[in-house]
């Protein structure tokens, strides 16, 4: 499988950051924390939250943005926001791409949006009644989307068995019962 990266700048809910840790686990995607983290490593929501799935985490740490920035070239960095303007459909991925998230108050920051907009893609929420999504939901959306176009057919086969159960071959397919005729039938004896 292609190797993709999912980066939070500055997460402050434990838990949210615990799941996304197992979501990277369950992937293998690569995590990158970027400081000022809104909480400590071993707060015990964020070890809850990753369950015993830490240890199967490629996580790094990043002292701040700057630091962050000299290590992922911006070629790979795609952002995401429920303030962008280009939906999630326009989104290109490419193996070793690098899915980028604000922080569940702030959002992504303003410099980021205003210096990238075509590298800004939002999640459609069409029903209009939330401003935006739980920053680990976000990252699933995204990160399986990444997927699907990185690994191709498999992704997708995978990623869909999410959405749609396979039937149990013991399970008979319910069928639809024909109602009852009313009157006589021919041959019928009176």
């Amino acid at each position: 499988m292609m190797a993709l990266h999912i980066a939070l700048i500055e997460p402050r809910i434990p838990p949210n950051t615990g799941n996304i840790a197992r979501l990277c686990a369950a992937t293998d995607t690569s995590l990158h924390l970027i400081e000022p983290l809104g909480f400590s490593m071993d707060d015990a929501h964020l070890k809850r939250a990753g369950l015993d799935y830490w240890d199967a985490v490629d996580l790094w740490m990043h002292p701040g943005w700057r630091d962050f920035r000299e290590a992922m070239s911006r070629e790979r960095c795609l952002y995401f926001s429920a303030r962008a303007t280009r939906p999630l459909a326009d989104a290109r991925f490419r193996p070793n791409s690098v899915l980028v998230f604000g922080n569940e108050t702030d959002g992504l920051p303003d410099r980021i949006l205003e210096k990238h907009p075509e590298e800004c893609f939002r999640i459609p929420m069409p029903g209009g009644k939330v401003r935006s999504l739980n920053l680990a939901t976000a990252t699933g959306i995204v990160l399986y989307e990444a997927l699907r176009q990185v690994s191709g057919e498999e992704a997708a086969r995978q990623a869909a068995a999410f959405v749609e159960p396979e039937e149990s071959p013991a399970r008979a397919k319910p069928r639809r019962r024909s109602r009852p005729r009313r009157g006589a039938r021919k041959g019928d004896a009176a």
